[in-house]
């Protein structure tokens, strides 16, 4: 047997996938592993073994070298459809490319748990419930270094919690969004940046020019990107602090076109220039701007504080929402407004 032959051809079957395009061979051994120490221990809890005696489930490195070649082949196929799977589910919630997963890491348990759901993922319960644990993941930014402890538990907890309705999976219960971490939010290096970027195309969301949905189609034809909606320029101009104005509050997915008619201006002049190539009526306009969690009267105004204090509420419930958790507003309210550079800037 030539692993490497078999990786090969597994890479071209995520070729198809363009969500897994940065998926490594060491990944899909992990998530082989999590799932051939997870059939081994439910085994032996078939065979009335103590809880003393019973393997654990684990995927670390001394794991990984241990996999036989057996387990290797009896579950490789149900992990790499659940490769495919989470990358069809995570497509249905607006995340289309690897360069827009929070995580790639956390496909690892994600995978797993899905080889072992098999079809029953198709029920809406399920996955709603899994999108929850994914959430979690992602705005409590729990998947941002070794993991291998929380995928151990990921796989058993997600499964009974879904399967059976047990308790919630640690990773829900350790998950936790402070309300000022938005302001600290400004380049796809954050997770919950990228996952905020697919919360916002998540509600009939439309581009402003085209009024058309943003959907997996127009978001590759017309170049759909996170772009300001104060441009910088008229910030600059206005004394709008940086952290303001480049933080994901202030952005929003557009086309390329779109943001081109933005330009630098105040939005009372873009907005008039918008909604004249776009053909529509006011309101049919007005909607367009709330499918993007805008208050369209305060862009209007060009009222950027009341916009800022308004949207960042928005864009908190619709997290509330994801995780189904409630957020406290008072959370570190100190740190509001705080720098911290994160690599580069996006337009």
């Amino acid at each position: 047997f030539d692993l490497k032959t078999d990786w090969q051809k597994i890479k071209e079957e995520f070729n198809n996938y363009k969500l897994l395009s940065r998926v490594s061979s060491t990944d899909i051994i992990q998530a082989i592993t999590l799932m051939a120490t997870y059939s081994n221990k439910l085994n032996r809890v078939k065979q009335n073994i103590s809880d003393e005696e019973l393997p654990a489930v684990s995927c670390k490195r001394k794991d990984m070298l241990e996999l036989s070649l057996q387990d290797y082949q009896k579950y490789r196929d149900p992990v790499v459809q659940g490769f495919i799977k989470a990358s069809k589910i995570l497509f249905e919630n607006h995340i289309y490319t690897a360069r827009d997963l929070p995580y790639n890491a956390q496909l690892i348990p994600m995978s797993a748990i899905l080889a072992v759901l098999g079809d029953e993922i198709d029920n809406i319960g399920y996955k709603k419930k899994l999108m929850q644990w994914f959430w979690c993941g992602v705005f409590g930014e729990l998947y941002g270094s070794a993991n291998e402890t929380r995928y151990a538990l990921d796989l058993p907890q997600v499964v009974d919690w879904i399967i059976n309705n047990g308790p919630k999976p640690k990773t829900i219960y350790d998950a936790n969004f402070s309300p000022s971490r938005l302001h600290t939010l400004r380049t796809r290096n954050s997770a919950a940046y990228k996952g905020i970027y697919a919360l916002l195309m998540d509600d009939e969301t439309k581009d402003w020019l085209s009024a058309t949905k943003i959907d997996f189609s127009t978001y590759f034809s017309e170049s759909i990107d996170i772009h300001h909606i104060f441009p910088v320029a008229w910030c600059l101009k206005n004394g709008i602090s940086k952290e303001d104005y480049n933080c994901i509050i202030n952005k929003t997915p557009l086309s390329s076109r779109t943001n081109r008619i933005v330009s630098g201006e105040a939005p009372s002049k873009y907005l008039v220039r918008i909604k004249k190539h776009a053909g529509v009526s006011d309101d049919e306009f007005k909607n367009v701007l709330k499918s993007h969690v805008i208050s369209p009267e305060l862009l209007y105004a060009d009222d950027f504080e009341n916009f800022f204090i308004d949207r960042k509420e928005k864009i908190l419930r619709r997290i509330e929402k994801a995780m189904n958790k409630s957020i406290p507003r008072e959370a570190i309210q100190t740190e509001e407004g705080v720098y911290m550079d994160e690599g580069g800037e996006e337009e």
